[in-house]
């Protein structure tokens, strides 16, 4: 297995990857942009033209597609996965069809395209569920931008950015109820956790709580509860056993993790060119990172600094010198460095995870994940 980075900085996720199995990376991005397809005929299930408009604000935007990729991938752990596509096909339509070879799986031509059809619909469920949760976010956190264009709420407002991440949330449970009902059992239980994710991260930390482990109690329920979801839809739509299922949600959980410590590290080493967000955002606004939670913690002077400095923290953004500064202490006491070594902690545990998997190129590609997102700040 070789996994590598390439220069793209908000291109698809599968793009960035590279394993000894083309076929694969091949059908993954075929089922990618198949599910941006359907997200489309989605939105524009709206008919109003603005709700269509708004609520399809992101589709399309040079995301890095993670969960529509990781239900996909989860598919292919199960008996009824997506026969090995023509290279010379289009891949599934937002209608359901695809060239499929059904003999690779012993599905029948009746069947074939129903297979592929399904993972489509999970991975823009999971899709679906992820947008609204931005849509959300981004109105919590005041951010301007989004994917490198300007955010829902700056463009159209607050209100409507709530109401379109509600309707989004619904295409999903309607989207659900016709996958059947283990896929709204865990669409349900994980719009529940995001919901709680946000509104404990809105709330904060209690006196009597760690604020490390309100941290992650958030990030569990925010980031890690979807990219678990994600896996186990793909997986759950081919009938994978549910010993497979399982194992695929514990990775998911660990790399949830992982991924969000490296977006909050992100937050305050990348230029908004590579991130699509405002740099330090997270930072200006006061957001309780993981690298500002080490740094507070911290005995050292830099701490004390920091810790004044964030005390202030929307003035600090409108002066423009703040910032600098936090990020420049944020180094010197450390605290990147160890945030680091949670994530790669974290990592561990994910692959750890993936020995309950069967060997195998989808697996390859979990693993070149951890890669990417081991090497992303860097």
């Amino acid at each position: 297995m070789v996994a590598s980075a390439r220069t793209e900085p908000r291109g698809s996720m599968a793009m960035e990857l590279t394993i000894g199995d083309p076929t694969l990376m091949a059908r993954l991005e075929r089922g990618m942009d198949a599910s941006e397809e359907r997200l489309r005929a989605l939105a524009a299930e709206a008919r109003d033209p603005y709700v269509a408009e708004v609520a399809g604000h992101l589709f399309g935007r040079g995301g890095k597609r993670l969960r529509p990729l990781l239900a996909l991938v989860g598919a292919e752990f199960g008996e009824r996965r997506p026969a090995a596509a023509d290279p010379s096909a289009a891949g599934a339509s937002a209608t359901g069809t695809a060239a499929t070879d059904p003999s690779a799986t012993g599905l029948s031509a009746t069947d074939a395209p129903a297979a592929v059809d399904a993972t489509v619909d999970a991975a823009a469920l999971a899709e679906l569920v992820h947008v609204a949760s931005l849509f959300h976010d981004d109105v919590m956190d005041q951010g301007l931008t989004r994917r490198g264009v300007p955010s829902v709420n700056a463009r159209w407002g607050n209100t409507t950015a709530v109401l379109a991440g509600n309707w989004l949330l619904s295409k999903a449970a309607q989207l659900a109820a016709e996958l059947g009902p283990e896929t709204i059992r865990l669409q349900s239980k994980v719009t529940n956790r995001l919901i709680m994710g946000q509104i404990r991260e809105l709330v904060g930390p209690s006196d009597d709580d760690d604020p490390l482990s309100h941290y992650f109690t958030v990030v569990a329920g925010k980031t890690a509860a979807l990219i678990a979801m994600a896996l186990q839809l793909g997986a759950v739509r081919t009938g994978a056993p549910d010993r497979v299922v399982q194992a695929l949600a514990e990775y998911g959980e660990h790399l949830g993790i992982a991924f969000q410590i490296s977006d909050d590290i992100l937050d305050v080493t990348s230029t908004s060119e590579v991130s699509g967000k405002e740099q330090g955002k997270d930072l200006a606004i006061g957001v309780a990172s993981l690298p500002v939670l080490l740094a507070l913690a911290d005995e050292r002077p830099e701490a004390g600094e920091l810790r004044t400095l964030l005390t202030a923290a929307t003035a600090t953004a409108a002066e423009g010198t703040g910032l600098p500064k936090a990020v420049a202490l944020l180094h010197r006491c450390g605290a990147l460095a160890e945030a680091r070594t949670v994530l790669h902690a974290r990592l561990l545990r994910a692959r750890t995870a993936l020995n309950g998997l069967p060997d195998g190129p989808a697996t390859q590609v979990l693993h070149a994940l951890c890669d990417f997102v081991a090497r992303r700040d860097h």
